[in-house]
């Protein structure tokens, strides 16, 4: 089942018209989030980044649309799916209604809820071969844009292309600079010893969710820090460690980029973390 504005359809029903400004304009941002027992992990985050992501592309935000209004959306729509005593994959997608051009004519919303299911209550550690290669033929912006999750990801899905179509698990992503910005499907850190590395949000990469937990779990720990400096291409084969972060997987461990091995110890230990910070969240 799908909620579109409250009213539930069936997953194969249509819902859209072909004047829908997400399909016609990419004019929409949306929200992966991660649902285990009826708990959603990290939702005071997502909910205030989506609520800046909505007024910084104009859109008016209804006067229902409070925390705990689309909380209960969000569960309505799991339990629609018998999914609440399990662990699933929630989308919610806000886009701007029909009408206009490039200018739309009015700046009020919709809203789709799409659930899928996941095999795992928690984040677990895929033990398994993950390479990469950047993704060169087009790049990303610096600005602000960059930073949200908005519907118009056409990048992302070339790049998606590119490995498919070349045997890579992911592509590293770039900045109009050739600087290293982000994978496919979340942010990445590197890490040299005792200091893990991940690009600043001014280099254009996403505002992510996972990355600011993991942010905050190496803000609080006396055995690694933090540098949030941008990143050369020329560093990955130096580091020890390199990996993906995301709300649904929380740590990927890339075990490859070209002649380049890669450890996962460090990404175990801060694997373990994020769970406990997941768990403690929903609990307090």
């Amino acid at each position: 089942m799908v909620n579109h504005n409250g009213i539930f359809f069936a997953a194969d029903e249509p819902i859209f018209t072909h004047g829908n400004r997400g399909y016609k304009y990419g004019d929409g941002v949306f929200e992966t989030l991660r649902v285990v027992n009826g708990d959603i992990f990290f939702w005071e985050d997502h909910y205030f980044r989506l609520m800046a992501s909505m007024r910084m592309l104009r859109m008016e935000i209804p006067m229902n649309f409070t925390l705990e209004h689309l909380q209960q959306e969000i569960l309505e729509t799991v339990q629609k799916n018998t999914f609440e005593n399990n662990s699933a994959r929630v989308r919610f997608t806000v886009a701007r209604n029909e009408g206009g051009l490039y200018t739309p004519e009015n700046n009020t919303i919709s809203y789709t809820i799409e659930v899928n299911p996941l095999s795992s209550p928690f984040y677990t550690l895929l033990d398994e071969s993950y390479e990469v290669e950047l993704f060169k033929d087009f790049f990303v912006n610096k600005d602000l844009l960059s930073q949200l999750k908005t519907t118009n990801k056409l990048l992302n899905v070339l790049a998606g292309v590119y490995a498919k179509e070349n045997g890579y698990d992911n592509c590293i992503l770039l900045n109009s600079d050739k600087q290293v910005v982000e994978a496919i499907n979340g942010n990445v850190f590197l890490v040299h010893g005792r200091i893990i590395k991940t690009a600043p949000l001014k280099d254009g990469c996403l505002n992510g969710i996972a990355r600011k937990k993991i942010i905050e779990i190496i803000g609080l720990s006396e055995e690694f820090e933090l540098s949030e400096t941008s990143i050369s291409p020329f560093e990955l084969q130096k580091a020890d460690e390199f990996f993906i972060t995301n709300s649904i997987s929380g740590i990927i461990p890339i075990t490859q980029y070209r002649k380049k091995t890669y450890t996962n110890t460090i990404a175990k230990n801060l694997l373990g973390k994020l769970n406990a910070k997941a768990r403690l969240e929903v609990t307090s």
